[in-house]
Formats: structure tokens, C-alpha cells, sequence
């Protein structure tokens, strides 16, 4: 419920209550698939947008009954390819939907995350991003017509919005292949405050940040510089936790910053 007034469905939720966490496990959105970018494109879009997540909530229903259909097509041997088109053309409208707000997202996420990773750096290391989608190149219609036989061979859909990435590259070469631990945290961290930016941005007041043991492996300067950012130049609530009391301790001194330790 929301004021006591109950939900007509769940989704309606989402959005409501803006929070931002970072935590060990996040690193896979440096390290991991296209899925755990994606998810991140996604998460921050559907906060922002209500739209945009009915519309990626259609497609998704839609793209798995194409996956069933060509399963099946594969377990009885015959093709029905009148059938096939009529759920591509359910994907058209949700896809193109989908692919021009994560378009122009990027637009406004790339040069954010550019700045945070070098203001956490504090070096002149060269971070690039780039949205990468098979509808850069070629209208929907035809990504689907161009992947029909190979979608018939593996049973999935090949072509579409759900196989988008964000690249990567640190001075000019692939970023999770050849960054350092600090490197990859560095940009783990720029790219949540970034999202922390662009949903007070669109909602109009500062979401929660929660750091939840991310100090490992990380120097003093990109604690240092993180800290001044999330502790003194925005206007949120942050909860940080720690193994490392007087690690804190001593940082938050440095900042000279009010804040409040509890000890569990």
C-alpha cells in the first residue's frame, strides 16, 4: 500500500522510494555478460520512466513466447512462419521504445561516468563507453529478418533490444580484460553515481546511498575521493558499512564531516 491506498499491481511501486547500493558482488557489472549491464540500463530507467517499464515488462512476455514457439518448432519439426511474424511484429513496438529511451540515456549516463571514474582516479587514465545495439544499424524488421535462420538452429531470438551491451575500454583496450582490482572499482562506483545523479536528477531529491563493504582492495586516494563525494558533495543519506572502524574513523576526521558510527 502507498497512503493506504493499495496497489493496483506491484510495478506501480517501483520508483517510489529511490535507493542506490554498492556492494561486492556489483562488481559484475564490470566483469560479468551483457545481461548484468543490461539489468543496470534497466533498473535505473524503470525508477525513472513508468512507461518504460511497462513496455520492457511487454516485451519480455513477448520474448519468451517467440523462445517457446521456436523451441517447439524444433521439437516437432514443422515451421510455422506466419505464426513466427505475428510476434515480431508484438516486439516491434516495445523494442523500438525501449532501444530510443536507452539511446538517449546513454547520452546523458557516458559523460557522468566518464567525470566520477576520474575524479575517483585522480589520474589521466582514459575510460570510454559506448551503447552498443544491433538497431544502431539496422531497423528492427530486418534485425529480426537477418536472424531468422539462426534463431530456427539455436531456439532463441538472436536479434533484438535484449542482446544491447554497454562497451568498455580504459585507453583504447577492452576494460574488464586488463584493469586492476582498484581500476574495476573505480568504475563500479562511477557508474552507481552516476545512476545516483540521474535519479535525483528525475525525481527531484537525493535517492539513499548504501555501501556495504566496498573499501577492500581500493587505495587510500579512491577511498579518499569517493568519501569527499558521498559524504560531503551530495545532499543524500548514506549508510556505509565497514569491517575497519578506525578506517572510517580516520577518513571521516579527514573529511571533516559529521557522522555516526554504530557498532554491531
Amino acid at each position: 500500500m502507498l497512503n493506504d491506498v493499495v496497489y493496483s499491481k506491484q510495478s506501480l511501486h517501483i520508483g517510489k522510494f529511490p535507493c542506490v547500493m554498492i556492494a561486492p558482488d556489483d562488481i559484475e557489472l564490470i566483469t560479468g555478460g551483457s545481461e548484468e549491464r543490461r539489468r543496470f540500463i534497466d533498473t535505473v530507467l524503470s525508477q525513472i520512466d513508468q512507461e518504460y517499464l511497462q513496455q520492457l515488462i511487454i516485451y519480455t512476455k513477448v520474448l519468451q513466447q517467440r523462445n517457446s514457439l521456436l523451441k517447439k518448432f524444433a521439437e516437432s519439426g514443422n515451421i510455422d512462419a506466419d505464426l513466427l511474424e505475428v510476434l515480431d511484429n508484438q516486439l516491434l513496438q516495445p523494442g523500438n521504445f525501449i532501444y530510443a529511451k536507452r539511446k538517449d540515456f546513454a547520452l546523458l549516463l557516458i559523460p557522468l561516468v566518464e567525470k566520477f571514474y576520474n575524479r575517483i582516479a585522480n589520474n589521466d587514465e582514459i575510460v570510454t563507453l559506448e551503447y552498443e545495439s544491433q538497431l544502431n544499424n539496422y531497423d528492427f524488421v530486418t534485425v529480426l529478418h537477418n536472424c531468422r535462420q539462426k534463431d530456427y538452429i539455436l531456439q532463441r531470438s538472436n536479434g533484438g533490444i535484449h542482446k544491447d551491451d554497454l562497451s568498455i575500454e580504459l585507453n583504447g583496450q577492452l576494460f574488464k580484460t586488463i584493469a586492476s582490482q582498484g581500476q574495476r572499482k573505480s568504475l563500479l562506483f562511477a557508474l552507481k553515481l552516476a545512476e545516483f545523479e540521474l535519479l535525483k536528477l528525475n525525481k527531484g531529491f537525493a535517492p539513499v546511498l548504501l555501501l556495504d563493504d566496498v573499501f577492500e582492495k581500493l587505495d587510500d586516494l579512491r577511498m579518499q575521493n569517493l568519501l569527499l563525494w558521498v559524504c560531503k558533495k551530495n545532499e543524500g543519506q548514506v549508510f556505509i558499512t565497514d569491517t575497519h572502524k578506525e578506517r572510517l574513523e580516520e577518513a571521516f576526521r579527514d573529511l571533516q564531516t559529521t557522522y555516526q558510527i554504530i557498532e554491531l
